[in-house]
């Protein structure tokens, strides 16, 4: 007995090691030589990863209880089928990005606060991971926030003060209405605890099915803050101030892939996709995610700065993965689980290859690029491949989760997802034109004349940033083109068989 509640007990390791680590790292005065910061930073991170890993795939399938309020109310962590999605990804693309990080972040300064702030969030994003209930999954969701808040305002001038300012009032008022979604579910549930299907109770739902279905589209939208759902998507390239690593975590992984999980655990294992399929609620947001998929790419086709061009290419894709989670199917599902990975990837990798030019040239817009493909070989190579992933070009990633989207859709015989349709291949065409005019500036320039110096300091960065952008290419074209135990995998997550 003794033994199964430590087994359990293990569930909070990698939860609170890292927020542990990182509070350390802000207090230890000898961390304030660079190379033991890193060397501190890299063991942590890397350890944490491995706990996860570990946890996910070798630990116990026993629900840990840290604290019970009441009968419905408690602290609960548990390992399922979704938190193995979220948190292998999570773990994988947070090693990476550290490494990137320590020769990026020489030049941005305040170092130790950086990796102590990233640190913690790891271990918060970790917790809404392992949440067994809604309850406990909006506890690390507030603290998310909280976390992120230092790393989004790192350069602490005017513009990044603003950018938290914007940051932090949409977050507090999607935790609002995301709140109104917990307060029914503890009223109308049989429990708070995630079940695939649902926790209403039937008989209590029914009586109130019109007030229900609204409570669950102001939930939707409140998590949805976090994925930038219109129209709240403006805090996200707002958020483009913050540095590199900063802005790759936040559109790629920790906070818009943490809505992504609220709302599916929303969806699938609390209202139930019984409840709420066919409704006009269902219909509401089929169409607002259509309608955020063609704004963001339209949105990015006219931004010409390189980092908010992919700000808002993310507002795209977030709503590719709503759509799949809306048409709530097992296939919707799956095929919104496998884009989340895909992007994932992708974005994390567009989003250090404009930090590799920043970081190198100074140049932040789309025709300031002109003829760096020869100057910056390893980062417009990484750039192309992943741009035809985005892009959805056979046999790359992005091409299978765009594909099962469609096909998903189309069996629902839902009118309104007819129209995430139509969204899906204006939006591929969009996605086409704002990628490859940075690949093909950087490849074709044109023969205007441009000074002397002007491409001067354009050379690839050292290994530290080089090398995520090689592995991440290249694990991008692994899932490309063998991507059916991703498909397979994910389907039986879909299907509650995990």
């Amino acid at each position: 007995m003794q033994f199964i509640l430590q087994q359990k007990a293990l569930l909070l390791l990698p939860i609170l090691f890292p927020i542990v680590a990182g509070g350390a790292l802000l207090f230890l005065k000898s961390m304030e030589e660079r190379k033991k910061r890193q060397r501190y930073a890299a063991i942590c991170v890397t350890a944490n990863a491995v706990f996860v890993l570990a946890v996910l795939y070798w630990g116990t399938n026993e629900t840990f209880v840290l604290y019970e309020f009441n009968e419905k109310l408690s602290l609960k962590f548990h390992v399922d089928g979704l938190s193995m999605v979220f948190g292998t990804m999570v773990s994988i693309l947070w090693v990476i990005t550290t490494f990137y990080a320590f020769e990026y972040m020489k030049h941005e300064g305040r170092e130790r606060q950086f990796f102590s702030f990233f640190m913690i969030t790891f271990g918060v994003v970790t917790g809404i991971a392992f949440s067994e209930n809604m309850l406990t999954l909006y506890l690390f969701y507030e603290f998310l926030t909280l976390s992120t808040l230092p790393l989004v305002m790192h350069g602490d001038n005017d513009k990044t003060r603003h950018s938290g300012r914007i940051y932090l009032i949409y977050m507090m008022a999607g935790a609002s209405l995301a709140f109104i979604g917990l307060v029914f579910l503890a009223i109308y549930g049989t429990s708070m605890d995630f079940v695939m299907g649902g926790i209403l109770d039937t008989a209590l739902a029914k009586e109130d099915e019109s007030m229900l279905h609204v409570v669950y589209l102001l939930a939707f939208f409140g998590f949805g803050v976090k994925a930038a759902i219109f129209p709240f998507y403006h805090w996200l390239p707002t958020a483009s101030v913050a540095p590199t690593p900063v802005t790759a975590l936040l559109h790629a992984v920790a906070v818009v892939k943490a809505g992504i999980f609220a709302i599916v655990r929303l969806t699938y294992y609390n209202f139930g996709t019984a409840f709420l399929q066919g409704t006009w609620v269902q219909n509401v947001i089929l169409t607002v995610t259509a309608l955020t998929i063609v704004f963001g790419s339209a949105a990015a086709l006219r931004t010409p700065h390189i980092k908010r061009r992919y700000g808002y290419s993310t507002i795209s894709n977030l709503s590719y993965i709503l759509f799949g989670i809306a048409l709530m199917t097992p296939s919707g599902l799956g095929a919104g689980l496998l884009h989340m990975i895909y992007h994932g990837v992708l974005k994390i990798t567009l989003f250090f290859c404009a930090g590799a030019i920043l970081y190198q040239s100074h140049r932040e817009y789309e025709y300031e690029v002109e003829g760096f493909g020869k100057k910056m070989p390893v980062v417009f190579f990484a750039m192309t491949v992943v741009s035809m992933g985005m892009a959805g070009i056979p046999p790359f990633a992005g091409f299978h989760s765009k594909w099962a989207l469609a096909t998903a859709a189309v069996e629902t015989g839902n009118y309104f997802s007819y129209i995430g349709i139509g969204a899906l291949v204006i939006s591929a065409l969009l996605t086409t034109l704002y990628l490859f005019a940075l690949v093909v500036r950087a490849y074709f320039p044109s023969k205007r004349e441009y000074p002397p110096d002007y491409d001067k300091k354009a050379s690839d960065p050292n290994w530290l940033m080089k090398s995520p952008l090689l592995v991440l290419s290249v694990i991008s074209i692994i899932m490309g083109v063998y991507p059916k135990p991703f498909i397979e995998f994910l389907n039986y997550v879909a299907q509650g068989m995990l």
